[in-house]
């Protein structure tokens, strides 16, 4: 992937799980001490790192969480800082782990969909929730 040489490059996941809730599904969503927001586990790209690879290493690093990605959901652009930043996203099952705060998300919370959208901070965020909600997972086969 090419692009200005100031482009910051993340990725990520939006992180959901089967649960015994009407619908059956739960979202994660990530508290950032920083930022005072809520959002979905992401991150910058180490040099030479893919993408999804980079999305599984930051819901783990930030969520305690091993996942399972799926279906890749709509890239994020917008500036930070001045600067163009790139996001990358996929669906993705956790599958098993345990969170424990760090310094860059001082808290999780499983959610229901409807909960997590007012939750999410950011409308591009409240849109890849969307997103999710309408790529075919297995939480639809239940």
């Amino acid at each position: 992937m090419t692009g200005p040489p100031d482009l910051i490059r993340a990725a990520g996941c939006v992180l959901w799980r089967h649960a015994p809730v009407p619908g059956g599904l739960e979202v994660c969503v990530v508290h950032r001490p920083k930022y005072d927001d809520w959002s979905h586990p992401k991150g910058k790209l180490k040099p030479g790192e893919a993408a999804l690879a980079a999305a599984v290493r930051e819901v783990e690093e930030e969520t305690g969480h091993q996942c399972v990605p799926g279906p890749p959901l709509p890239t994020a652009r917008y500036r930070t800082n001045g600067r163009p930043k790139v996001v990358h996203y996929w669906a993705a099952e956790a599958t098993h782990g345990h969170f424990t705060p760090n310094r860059e998300v001082d808290r999780i919370r499983w959610l229901p969909p409807a909960e997590a959208r007012t939750r999410l901070t950011q409308l591009r965020d409240r849109e890849l929730l969307d997103a999710l909600l309408t790529t075919p997972h297995p939480a639809d086969e239940s």
